[in-house]
């Protein structure tokens, strides 16, 4: 799925792609490291710096390769806890964390976070923490005209706008627990008589629509499956969405960015900020009927709230990168 963004938004191909995929997490992050090592000493020195971003096993890799081979690591999206350590994710961001030299962080509350772990800034050893905004924003904003022109062209065009519930869902703890996945859809298939309901299926989570009772290209539940869009296509469907429900991470942040209310189908969240300013609720998928309400209720959050910076996070973290040189 990765090469979608490549395409899309014109970024370079990388010079080298450590072709690891597949694997349980140990098997996976193992021999990416292996592999990642034998790119790094393969450049020879001086390496200036190995930058990370967010919370993948490539992120764990990358970081503990660079720290064993005494190299600065730099982390993006730093300082971000959930407080749930059986999250795989969470594991990753805080032994990251705690291996970075440099730690970027999105927000006030993910500073206050590493504080709180006792990594500060003039610390000992030395770490240097800021708080540089989040780069999703930067992207939300760049690419959002371009966004509309491509979904106005498609056949997702015609959807009505601000009058449907867009779903995403892809964790684990979601797609594998049986219960937990039928809670959801029997949510959306209730949800689905009231307002028309999209949801782009992760190649994760196919092999386990039959066993609730939904197939690719079926929708007389009144749920519309479709096949995964770019992120471009995602940026348009979030903009032209009702409410969004869902239980990743980043598109919670889009969510607020299109200024569209979200519900998360998790049992916590990392982004905070946005809960307490009304903009997100967490609702486990316990019961169908909570969540029902909570798509029903769902409306625009607080105005005047600004945690994710002022859309130049990218050029912040620039400036960093370049001055480790």
């Amino acid at each position: 799925m990765s090469t979608i963004f490549f395409d899309e938004l014109g970024i370079p191909a990388p010079s080298s792609n450590l072709g690891v995929s597949g694997g349980g997490h140990g098997e996976q992050t193992g021999a990416m490291m292996a592999a990642l090592e034998r790119e790094l000493r393969g450049l020879g020195p001086p390496v200036d710096a190995v930058l990370v971003y967010g919370d993948t096993n490539s992120t764990l890799a990358g970081a503990l390769v660079g720290a064993k081979l005494r190299m600065p690591v730099i982390h993006v999206e730093a300082g971000l806890r959930s407080w749930n350590r059986r999250m795989p994710e969470e594991l990753n961001r805080v032994v990251v964390d705690h291996v970075s030299t440099v730690l970027l962080c999105p927000t006030e509350g993910a500073v206050a976070n590493l504080a709180g772990e006792g990594i500060v800034h003039g610390g000992r050893p030395q770490r240097d923490v800021r708080l540089v905004g989040d780069v999703m924003l930067d992207a939300a904003r760049a690419f959002s005209d371009r966004a509309e022109r491509a979904l106005a062209g498609s056949e997702l065009g015609s959807l009505p706008i601000g009058a449907y519930l867009l779903v995403t869902i892809h964790r684990a703890e979601n797609t594998d627990d049986p219960t937990r996945l039928a809670t959801i859809t029997e949510a959306l298939r209730l949800i689905a008589r009231e307002m028309p309901v999209v949801w782009p299926v992760h190649p994760r989570i196919r092999q386990s629509l039959p066993t609730v009772g939904l197939m690719m290209g079926d929708d007389a539940s009144g749920i519309r499956l479709i096949e995964p869009v770019g992120y471009l296509g995602m940026l348009a469907l979030e903009r032209r969405a009702k409410c969004i429900l869902t239980d990743s991470g980043g598109v919670q942040k889009e969510a607020y960015f299109a200024g569209v209310p979200c519900v998360t189908v998790r049992d916590e969240t990392e982004w905070v900020e946005l809960v307490e300013a009304g903009w997100n609720r967490v609702v486990p998928p316990t019961a169908a009927e909570p969540l029902v309400e909570a798509v029903r209720t769902a409306r625009p959050g607080r105005d005047c709230f600004a945690p994710y910076g002022d859309g130049d996070a990218s050029a912040r973290i620039a400036r960093i990168v370049a001055g480790c040189r």
